[in-house]
Order: structure tokens, then C-alpha cells, then sequence
């Protein structure tokens, strides 16, 4: 596999941003994506560094783009810059035109960890048409006035979400709604580990999405919000995604 950085001016953000990607150093492509996107305490590096993402990938048709969200949420921030938009436009319009990247929904996939996980089912759940799934591991999938854990965010969530984010563009279930009167959503994947402290906040959502009769793969696991258990499930995820895009590893 080929691992490249990729540099790039962002109009949307106004700045300079990074990437990291995997590419398969072998065959012609297009091939299929999947947008893989770092929590909050780390960066678009943070997959690379602490996991073995390379290896889970290896011999799949599949190029795995890492972009960097800093802390926003991947959202567009009620005060702040619109990351949502710099994911959906830039990230995915520079990988299509960079790489041998497929442009269509079934060759794009996207998931994340904690505040990554929140940044994917968002994307996913209000781009219904770009992705073809999504997963989310230990996902900060607060939905409505749920804010996040602790004083010490509540200022900065507050820039980012609002006052009152229940029924936007911030609210998971809002956007599952949506998906549901159009018909037409991801295939989903969420799991969580038993002694997390987002826990509960993934079985409200796993709640809502049985509330609606949305297909969904819910699934616990022993373990904390730690790189040990993002690492151990992050191959059910790579399964999971190839086989919504029909990808078959070289013997």
C-alpha cells in the first residue's frame, strides 16, 4: 500500500489542510473510498500512528482517506468554520480528482471513532446520496439537547451546536427522519464498548433508530474509550463497509 500526505488550500476553512492516505500500490482502479475520520484529542495522522489500519486494508480495492477535523465536530459550527461543507466539497472533491477514486455512491464509505463517529453518521445521515454506509465506533451521538459530557465543554459544544440543536442539521435522529421520508439512506454499523462513557448516549441512538424501524448493526463489546478497543473492531468495520461496496480482497 502506498501512504501519501496530501496538502491542500481550503477556501471553505480558509486555511492550508492536510490529509493521509492509503492507496493500493497495485491494479488500475477507480477505486472504492473510505473516509476515516480521528476524534477529538487527535488529528488526520491519529489513525495511522495508533492503529493498523494498513493492514486491515491490505489486498482490498479500497483507498482510505484520513482528513483532519481539529475539534468541530465535522459539522458546520453555529459560530465557526463550516467543516461539514469542507468534507462533503473539498476532502472528497480533491480525493476524486487526486486519486483513482471512484465518483459514486457504492465506492464511498465513511466512519469514525467518538467524536469521528458523530462526524460520520452526521455526513452520512444528511448526504444520503454520497454514501453507500457508514459506521461509528464509541460515536459522541448525542442527539437534541443532549450536550456533551462534562462543564468543560460546554461553552465550546455550545459555539458548535447552539443552544437549541434539536430538529438541525446537528441532530442525528433529526436526519434519520429525513432519510426515512426519502426513502433512501446508509447502510449502518454502530458499536460501542460496555464500559464507555458514551454508552448510553449509543443505545439512545440505537432506541431511535428501532423507534423508526431504520436497519441498523447495533453491537456492544467489553471495553473502554481507548485506542485498544477502537483497534480490535476497526476490521468488523473494514468488513463491513467492503461488503456494502462489493469489494473482494485478492487471494
Amino acid at each position: 500500500m502506498a501512504i501519501l500526505e496530501i496538502r491542500f488550500p481550503s477556501p471553505i476553512l480558509g486555511r492550508e489542510v492536510a490529509m493521509n492516505a492509503i492507496v493500493p500500490d497495485s491494479g488500475s482502479g477507480p477505486f472504492a473510498t473510505y473516509y476515516l475520520l480521528h476524534g477529538m484529542y487527535d488529528d488526520y495522522t491519529g489513525w495511522l500512528r495508533r492503529s493498523k489500519v494498513e493492514l486491515y486494508v491490505q489486498g482490498l480495492p479500497l483507498i482510505v482517506v484520513m482528513p483532519d477535523g481539529q475539534r468541530s465536530m465535522y459539522t458546520n459550527a453555529n459560530e465557526g468554520p463550516r467543516f461539514a461543507d469542507h468534507i462533503i466539497h473539498e476532502v472528497i472533491g480533491q480525493t476524486e480528482r487526486l486519486l483513482p477514486a471512484k465518483k459514486t455512491r457504492g465506492g464511498r464509505a465513511i466512519g469514525g471513532l467518538s467524536m469521528g463517529g458523530y462526524g460520520a453518521m452526521r455526513l452520512a445521515l444528511a448526504n444520503p446520496d454520497l454514501f453507500v454506509s457508514v459506521n461509528s465506533h464509541s460515536g459522541a451521538l448525542m442527539r437534541g439537547t443532549n450536550g456533551w459530557h462534562g462543564k468543560d465543554y460546554a461553552e465550546e459544544m455550545g459555539r458548535i451546536f447552539g443552544k437549541r440543536p434539536s430538529g438541525s442539521e446537528h441532530d442525528l435522529i433529526t436526519l434519520v427522519d429525513r432519510c426515512r421520508k426519502a426513502g433512501k439512506g446508509p447502510k449502518m454499523l454502530v458499536d460501542c464498548g460496555t464500559e464507555d462513557f458514551l454508552l448510553e448516549d449509543n443505545r439512545e441512538f440505537h432506541r431511535g433508530l428501532e423507534h423508526w424501524n431504520i436497519p441498523h448493526d447495533y453491537r456492544e463489546f467489553p471495553g473502554a474509550h481507548d485506542w485498544y478497543y477502537w483497534d480490535a473492531h476497526l476490521p468488523e468495520a473494514v468488513a463491513f463497509h467492503a461488503a456494502a461496496m462489493r469489494l473482494k480482497k485478492k487471494s
